[in-house]
């Protein structure tokens, strides 16, 4: 997500606009580390710590998303530039509600709509944390301006009203702890649905598809409902968790906005905690999203190489970004190594959809132990490579290790390098959508009023 955010960014915490108090050094010493550690699981500081500046939650991060660039903002308790005159109160409802201090309206790119579920005693914790356990940054973080009609904010109080609830975890008297504490991990802290489940029209989240995947910007969050084909059934108790606290198993790589929630946040959960994230999602309801293999079935070892390279005269454009740009790190077969994952039996190359392939070789992977360069037009890297190339290669990775029936086009690269697909609500806002519904409203009204005009005088004959 540093790249990018979901359509909306929604796993962003976003508190724009907001003035503040200085840390003060006293406190329950054991009420802060409870306090952090709920941050970690919430994921604060993923989009409140810049990359660039590098305070803690002195904001900054900019999330470019279809509706323009949104900044995380200032969260430390800075008197003039964070939250540290916010009362307990305002807190809160800033945290659960989506207004800040002033009155104001939050994106919800701020996950408001989890965290309205966090209980009253860990909104304390947060609080205390926030307010005695974060440095104060005397630095204001840039201004989101949306373009009109996203810069209005209060058209967010009836999304809210159509989407936010407002209601606090109550535990199901019928399932284990372990069950409903990871239901409160999942859909309260981490806020794991903003990510995977689908979304309307309006931006909302389609909970009747719950958690069986959606687009991200440039990536996509794969479906993780318990269904042996479409999600995650084929994965055992172990690799799953394992995936969650480290990012990193044989079939799948934690990349994008997943490698930011594995090591600013899961990573820095117990082990308890791992494990009852991964017991709530083996019992959710299995969606099938119409796929018919599971995603780290497709592939095998191949001599495509070696066979091209007998061909005369003949030679593969995908196989020649390979052998000068993958090669090396994944091997000629694709089996990888100890370092580098296989490119077969492996989550991304499987999947119906290219985003995730394209999108780690557009924008590399970065992650505490892995380091995956950029190759896309903009890296800094310096053997990039053009739109063209990237599908030429993402195509022969493909065909010869994954899923052969997903084709990839240079138009898709450079539709996902510019932050993937617009949502329709964005493209009627455009100008020339606006004029265009606006014509149609004319052209109605102008017809009724001539239907009601011609039905007085036939009236009046």
């Amino acid at each position: 997500m540093r790249r990018l955010s979901l359509p909306l960014a929604m796993s962003l915490i976003l508190f724009t606009g907001i003035t503040s108090a200085a840390v003060q050094p006293s406190g329950d010493q054991d009420l802060i580390a409870k306090g952090k550690y709920l941050a970690l699981a919430a994921d604060c500081g993923a989009c409140h710590t810049s990359p660039q500046q590098g305070a803690p939650m002195a904001g900054g991060y900019a999330i470019h998303s279809p509706l323009g660039d949104i900044y995380a903002s200032n969260i430390t308790p800075s008197t003039r530039y964070g939250i540290g005159e916010y009362s307990e109160v305002e807190f809160a409802r800033a945290v659960r509600e989506g207004i800040d201090k002033q009155g104001r309206h939050l994106y919800p790119a701020m996950p408001y709509t989890a965290y309205n579920k966090i209980s009253d005693e860990d909104i304390h914790a947060l609080y205390h944390y926030f307010m005695h356990g974060v440095a104060p940054v005397d630095r204001a973080a840039p201004q989101t301006h949306l373009p009109f009609p996203f810069s209005i904010r209060a058209s967010m109080l009836v999304w809210n009203w159509l989407f936010a609830e407002n209601q606090r975890f109550v535990p199901q008297p019928d399932k284990s702890p372990e069950i409903n504490r990871g239901d409160y991990l999942v859909n309260a802290l981490a806020h794991c649905d903003t990510c995977h489940t689908p979304r309307n029209f309006l931006l909302a989240q389609d909970n009747d598809r719950a958690f069986s995947g959606s687009s991200l910007g440039s990536w996509y969050a794969p479906n993780i409902t318990p269904d042996a084909q479409s999600g995650i059934g084929s994965w055992s108790h172990d690799e799953l968790a394992r995936y969650l606290k480290t990012g990193h198993i044989a079939k799948a790589q934690a990349a994008g906005p997943m490698a930011e929630a594995v090591e600013h946040g899961l990573a820095h959960l117990s082990d308890g905690d791992i494990q009852a994230i991964t017991a709530w999602l083996r019992q959710v309801p299995a969606v099938n999203s119409g796929t018919g293999r599971a995603r780290d079935s497709y592939g095998q070892a191949s001599d495509a190489e070696q066979r091209l390279r007998g061909q005369s005269g003949q030679s593969d454009a995908g196989w020649q970004v390979f052998s000068g740009s993958c090669a090396n790190c994944h091997q000629a077969q694709g089996q990888g190594n100890d370092r580098y994952p296989s490119l077969f039996h492996n989550t991304a190359t499987g999947a119906p959809q290219p985003d995730n392939l394209v999108s780690a070789i557009l924008f590399g992977v970065r992650r505490d132990d892995i380091a995956m360069p950029a190759f896309g037009p903009d890296a800094e890297f310096t053997n990039r490579l053009s739109d063209r190339q990237i599908a030429d290669v993402s195509n022969y990775v493909l065909k010869n290790f994954g899923n052969p029936a997903v084709v990839v086009t240079p138009e898709r690269v450079k539709q996902l390098r510019e932050g993937g697909d617009t949502p329709l609500l964005v493209k009627l806002t455009r100008p020339a959508a606006l004029l265009g519904l606006l014509l149609v409203v004319v052209l109605i009204v102008a017809g009724l009023v001539l239907r009601r005009r011609n039905r007085r005088q036939h009236a009046a004959h």
